[in-house]
This record gives C-alpha cells, structure tokens and sequence, in this order.
C-alpha cells in the first residue's frame, strides 16, 4: 500500500532530561476569507439520468457544500445532445453555462480544476477518463465498466499526474461503500464481503417472495416502474452484480479482480416454488455478490442464494441494496441504503467532487491511489465449496431415492436433508434436497450422472445456501 508522504517534520528529536514531547511546527491554517474566495470549477459530461441528478444534488444543496466543504460551480457541461442539456441547465436557471458536444472540449478547458464522467458508453468514457487524468483534471466517474475492467490502469495513470481519481457512485448508488472500504476500514484485514448489490434483481425477488408471482411477473414490474432497463439481461443474470464484486474485492483484498474472473448465474430459473421451500426450509432467496479471502486467494462469485431468514441481508426489501463486510478487527459492519437511481447515485458523485475539491484547497491530490500492491489467483467455480439446494422430479417408484442417493455418494456429495414434495400431473414426484458443503465439481458430477438415470425426468434448479447467521 503506497503510504502517505508528510511534508512537516520534527525539528528537534528527543534529548535527555526533556519532557518527552517533540516540537513540531505549527501548520499554517487557511483563514476562512481565502478559503471561501477559493472556487473549484467542474465540468460534467452527460446530462442523462445520473447527470442531471448529479448537478440537482449540487444545485439544491449548494449552501450546505459551500458552508462544509468550499464553493464549486459548474462552469460547462458536455452532451452529444446539446439540446437536451440546454434544457435541463434552463431548468436550474443555468443557461449561462458553457455547453459542448465532445468531450474533448472539457479536457481542452484550462478552467476546469475537475471533470464527472456520465456518459456510460465504456469506449469513449476509457478515452476521456485517460485524457482528462493525463491533462491534470481531477476526474470524479460513476463508471463500474471501466473500474471492474481497466480501474488499475487509471489509477495507475491518476497517481502519475498526481490527480485524483474517485469512482463511489459506480458500486451501490449513494451507500458510500467505497469510502468505507478505502478509509473506514483501512486498519483491517478484510476477510469477506456479502452483498445485495443490484436493485433490479433485489426487487424481482422482494416480489417474487411477497406476493408469489413469477419471475416473468415481477420482471415486467420492475420494467413499468423503471427499476429495470427494456434489455435487462445485464441485471438479472447477475453482470452488474460482478463488475461491482470486483471493484470491492479489489480494494478489499488489495489484489485486481476484474469482472471476466468472476463466475455468474443469473435468477431468470428461480421459480415460486423454489421460494416456497426456501421459506420451508427458514431461508430467503437473494442475489448474492460474495467475496473472501484467506490472503492466499481470492473466492468471489455472483449468484442467488439460500440465506437465513435471521441474517442481516434477508431484511433488505425492493429496490435497496446492501453490503455487508467482516474484517478481523470490526468483526461485522452493514452498510444499507438506495442503490440507484438519478438522486442517490448523485449523492455519491457529488460526494466525490468534495472530496477532489477538497483536495486540490489543501494541496492533497492523489492520496487515493491505486492498493493493489498484491496479485492473488482467483479461484476457479470448479474449485468452490458450498451447500446446496437442488429440485428434481424423478418417477414415484421404489428404489428412486437410493439410486440418487447412490450417485451423490459416488461424488463424495452427502445430503443434510431430503424430502419428497408435491405430485406432478405425469406421476411423478418432486424431490428436494439439501447438501452439506461438497466441491463445486463433485455436485455438477453428480448431477450430470442423476440426470441421465431412465427415473429422473428433470433437474430443475439448483441454488446454494449461505448458512451463516451473519
């Protein structure tokens, strides 16, 4: 971890026969009439959802910044729809602001001391992101595609310029997790991150659980009041859960993780019934980020998970989100709030240029640089151990459970509990089991062996179970 370098040292050390204190020099404050002259500039590019609840935020909320942190005025702002963001600075009684097309023109701008990458598109954010660190800018980005994937590598460049590069508003919307990690729980060793880190999948679920809809029904919900995108495959099978994962175990586990490592499944096979014997079972289903490590490599996954019904994380309703973190020293922290959406999203972002603004006031940039000092492997899914749920419907016939039992056992996959559920039309039966923790490999084994036994006609869903009470 790269440590800081303090510019004030001791003047005099320790002499024999003193008091024991050390001199040190007095700091030259920065009186409150230079400080409050001071303005920092920001240029923003993208006016679209996170935009302009970015600039509302800084807008409505103007006095309190400037009262606990220092002035700062957007001066220019950048669109490819210029019209659009003329528009939406016409509503904040804006429209002195400069307005660009490219955002090129920001970068090019030696008035600007920060810049908010909002454009969302991965190619030309990379490129502006690079340009504008390379330029001097500080650069605030709710961006999780470039941070999961090329976040090192900016940072890497940040530190070069001895800028600043924040990046809080692309995990979890307003929780402040990134600040947490990077600074309230700097003095741990992070053992294990769990999270509730998609909103879409949280409120598919919450409704699935509450009202006993289906998937495809609450799914439709989700999209009418907007917590879902028309093209949601990036949400409910689990990809923007991953690029989030891999952010915060890169600053958990101080080695980079980027999202392709990360193995996924989605909830689209989540059914009413698995969430009833879910409940049977005093479990709730939720779509899990999970990370850990033992300082010798890194577990990290995405899925839907069996929890405890008693467990922090089943509490967590709709659209909301949750991160829940255990380090040796803390033992077990939640943090808990909206994770998305224009305002809170903009909480977080707004948040970030305080911080750059407060930065460049005291002289402070790039204290936050990149902690990836280690390069720990990543485990492979096959490697992985869990518990498990699986559904299956197999013949209602004699002899049935011991020849699946038998092929569980020949995979060294033992069972903490089975049952047989209800009737199907066709004569057979739905059985559902639980396993004690196997190999991730020996289950898929076996599985692959019980589905071509003449008396299973159907594997249905298979879920694992995160048994620990928090």
């Amino acid at each position: 971890m790269k440590s800081y370098e303090y510019s004030q040292r001791r003047r005099r050390s320790h002499k024999s026969g003193s008091s024991g204190l050390v001199s040190m020099p007095r700091r030259e404050a920065i009186s409150p009439d230079k400080f409050n002259k001071l303005k920092i500039n920001v240029g923003i590019c993208g006016l679209g959802t996170v935009g302009t609840g970015t600039l509302d935020v800084l807008m409505h909320n103007r006095d309190i910044i400037g009262a606990r942190a220092l002035p700062i005025r957007v001066t220019h702002v950048a669109d490819i729809d210029v019209q659009h963001a003329a528009a939406v600075l016409e509503q904040y009684n804006l429209a002195d602001i400069k307005v660009s097309s490219t955002w090129q023109a920001l970068v090019d701008d030696p008035t600007l001391d920060i810049v908010v990458e909002l454009i969302g598109a991965a190619s030309a954010a990379h490129d502006f992101i690079g340009a504008a660190l390379s330029a001097g800018k500080s650069v605030v980005t709710a961006n999780k595609d470039i941070m999961a994937s090329h976040g090192g590598e900016l940072l890497a460049l940040a530190a070069e310029n001895k800028v600043d590069l924040f990046f809080e508003g692309s995990v979890c919307g307003g929780i402040p997790i990134i600040a947490a990690m990077k600074e309230g729980f700097a003095a741990n060793n992070i053992i294990r991150i769990l999270g509730i880190v998609n909103g879409t999948t949280n409120y598919i679920l919450t409704n699935m659980t509450e009202y006993g809809i289906s998937f495809a029904d609450a799914l439709a919900e989700a999209k009418r009041l907007g917590y879902a995108e028309a093209e949601a495959e990036n949400d409910i099978e689990g990809h923007d859960a991953a690029r989030k994962i891999a952010i915060l175990a890169s600053i958990a586990f101080n080695s980079r993780v980027k999202d392709d490592m990360i193995p996924t499944e989605g909830i689209s096979g989540i059914t009413q019934w698995d969430i009833a014997y879910a409940g049977e079972f005093g479990y709730v289903i939720k779509m899990l980020g999970i990370a850990r490590s033992d300082g010798q490599i890194i577990e990290a996954r995405v899925h839907p998970a069996m929890i405890k019904k008693s467990h922090p994380l089943a509490a967590v309703r709709d659209s909301y989100n949750a991160v829940f973190i255990e380090g040796d020293a803390l033992e077990n922290a939640m943090l808990y709030g909206r994770g998305a959406g224009a305002l809170p999203t903009g909480s977080a972002v707004a948040a970030d240029i305080i911080s750059a603004a407060r930065n460049i006031a005291h002289n402070g940039r790039a204290r936050w640089g990149c902690t990836c000092y280690r390069s720990l492997p990543v485990k492979q899914l096959s490697e992985t151990k869990s518990k498990y749920y699986v559904r299956l419907q197999a013949i209602d016939l004699p002899g049935v459970f011991a020849a699946i039992t038998a092929k569980l056992g020949e995979q060294q996959v033992s069972m903490a509990s089975v049952v047989q559920k209800r009737s199907m039309e066709d004569g057979a039966a739905e059985i559902v089991l639980i396993t004690h923790e196997v190999n991730h490999q020996h289950l898929h084994n076996a599985l692959g062996e019980i589905a071509a036994l003449e008396c299973v006609a159907e594997i249905g869903s298979v879920i694992r179970v995160e048994d620990s009470e928090a």
